[in-house]
């Protein structure tokens, strides 16, 4: 394949997935800014019920992460079979890699909340467990191959070293998540090249795909089950 022909693929793979979301995060974040409250006063709500008939909200729910979990069959279609079979060892990479990102991550929210870097964000507000673990599945799936499996593997075979390869795939990751504050884009671009240090020196991509679904539904089925209270981390209202 071309060198022409790899970067059309990649800018229209990104254009239908995650490239645009970043343009969206860009300017919903610049949007929250010209509000005149602190963005530390401002809530944003990633999962919500989207229709007040149960049944509806399910299938518009499922709809939803669908398209997830389309972008990641899209990349994988376009890199011909090049994804890896699961091993039981993926497991405890998963967790390990959850919990390096996770709980430090839990203290720069808390404090970057403090310092007025980003908005309250509540993780969801259905308590549909099946469909909050989709969801968490449908992120970790969409995310994991698109932005670091499919992107580095293309950037890889343009001639892309390490670290040209990395900023271009964790500033896309930090991109689509600056809708919830600037400092949701800056520790999404830490996670991003953590996780793509990984990929590249490893090519395994599970454990990336669980520790994202690790902390994704920790954070959603958490949430329920304590029933929204974060007043134990200093930042309820």
């Amino acid at each position: 394949m071309t060198r022409q022909r790899l970067w059309t693929e990649i800018l229209i793979v990104l254009a239908v997935s995650f490239g645009i979301s970043g343009v969206r995060g860009l300017l919903r974040l610049t949007d929250a800014l010209y509000d005149s409250r602190p963005l530390n006063e401002q809530q944003i709500t990633l999962h919500q019920p989207l229709s007040n008939a149960p049944w509806i909200d399910f299938g518009l729910q499922l709809a939803s992460a669908g398209t997830l979990f389309a972008y990641g069959a899209l990349a994988l279609y376009l890199l011909a079979g090049q994804f890896p079979r699961p091993r039981w060892s993926d497991l405890g990479w998963g967790a390990g890699l959850a919990g390096i990102i996770g709980i430090p991550g839990l203290a720069f929210y808390a404090t970057a909340l403090h310092l007025g870097l980003t908005r309250e964000v509540i993780p969801a507000t259905t308590g549909n467990i099946p469909v909050l673990l989709t969801w968490s599945f449908a992120n970790a799936w969409g995310e994991e191959i698109v932005v670091v499996m499919y992107l580095l593997t293309r950037l890889r075979q343009l001639g892309w070293g390490l670290p040209a390869a990395l900023a271009f795939s964790s500033v896309l990751r930090g991109s689509y998540h600056l809708y919830q504050g600037v400092s949701a884009g800056f520790g999404n671009i830490l996670m991003g090249l953590l996780y793509g240090w990984f990929y590249w020196k490893t090519g395994r991509i599970w454990p990336l795909i669980i520790a994202h679904f690790l902390i994704d539904a920790v954070a959603f089925v958490g949430y329920a089950a304590i029933g929204g209270d974060l007043s134990w981390l200093g930042i309820g209202y």
